[in-house]
């Protein structure tokens, strides 16, 4: 016979227009093996905030991770492939900046849409780009640089990772806010566009702290602006755009889980306390920091502004810049 309890909660869910057995799923998730999608192979940037999750969250909901990767498309096999999974908490996708902002931005057949088929769940990491050129360059200042390049239109190269990268992309919003034209020069990484700063084969680049930090601190590249709303701790003599006469110029890469949409709240709830608390421990944020990254814990709904707000930025340059990746 049926306990007072389970026809109080079927009652419940009944005027509540909820399914009871999806109700009472939600509460005990988890049961079984969590999967999280990378969007890459293994050892890729999206490879680490993964399995940072991986041990993060079984000792905190008592199930194992298993990573599974779906390199591809820039990230969008992978991204398909989480999105068409079932909502039910078990199959999880690290997004980043690029998967979940920039390439749907700029392709019109990614085959997902980050803010329609994905409820965000938490961030775990966000770094930033920074502008770097040689130290030995004429320019000191953003402002040297934008007066260059708006005498010389066309005469400044900056490596990217090709048309549609966050790296063209970062470079695209400068030149729009700027109102100056630049060359891009497409390399596999943003190692390989420091070292082409450093063999004066280009002059600048848009790249994360990852790639440019060791040789910003050994005086190899001169940092003139990092693409931030803040300074960041990491480079505290650096000026963010904006204090460098470049307003509205912020370009932040980020990493965080997200679920198919429909995934219970209930669910996406647990799994953001587990991450939150989690990384929250000395050996999380040494680890995070010593990527040149910052753990920024957050609720599902900020990151889903986040999330939009990114990808709107992106969908506004991609347009003005008549940029289509197809």
């Amino acid at each position: 016979m049926l306990s007072r309890r389970h026809i109080l909660l079927a009652a419940t869910a009944f005027a509540s227009g909820l399914d009871p057995s999806a109700n009472a799923s939600a509460q005990d998730y988890p049961t079984r093996p969590i999967t999280i999608i990378v969007p890459a192979a293994a050892g890729s940037p999206s490879d680490f905030p993964a399995r940072l999750a991986s041990q993060v969250l079984p000792p905190r909901l008592g199930q194992p991770v298993v990573i599974e990767y779906r390199p591809g498309a820039a990230g969008a096999i992978g991204a398909r492939a989480a999105a068409a999974a079932a909502p039910d908490g078990y199959t999880l996708f690290i997004g980043n900046s690029s998967t979940l902002a920039a390439i749907p931005a700029v392709s019109t057949h990614a085959g997902y849409d980050p803010v329609k088929d994905f409820t965000p769940i938490v961030e775990i990491m966000r770094s930033f780009q920074i502008l770097v050129v040689d130290p030995f360059s004429p320019w000191k200042t953003v402002a040297d640089l934008v007066a260059y390049a708006k005498a010389n239109p066309g005469a400044l190269n900056y490596g990217d990772t090709g048309t549609g990268g966050l790296p063209d992309l970062a470079a695209e919003l400068f030149m729009i806010r700027t109102g100056t034209k630049m060359t891009g020069v497409a390399f596999r990484g943003g190692n390989q566009s420091a070292t082409a700063i450093l063999s004066h084969v280009i002059d600048l680049t848009f790249e994360t702290g990852a790639s440019l930090l060791p040789l910003i601190r050994a005086g190899k590249l001169r940092a003139l602006a990092v693409q931030n709303d803040t300074r960041s701790p990491l480079l505290p003599d650096v000026p963010t755009m904006a204090e460098a006469g470049v307003p509205d110029c912020e370009v932040q890469t980020f990493f965080g889980l997200v679920a198919p949409v429909g995934t219970p709240a209930p669910t996406i709830a647990r799994i953001n306390a587990a991450m939150n608390a989690g990384m929250r421990s000395p050996e999380m944020q040494h680890l995070v920091a010593n990527i040149s990254s910052l753990n920024k814990p957050n609720t599902p709904a900020e990151f889903a502004k986040f999330i939009a707000a990114n990808y709107q930025k992106w969908v506004d340059v991609a347009e003005t810049a008549h940029i289509k990746v197809d």
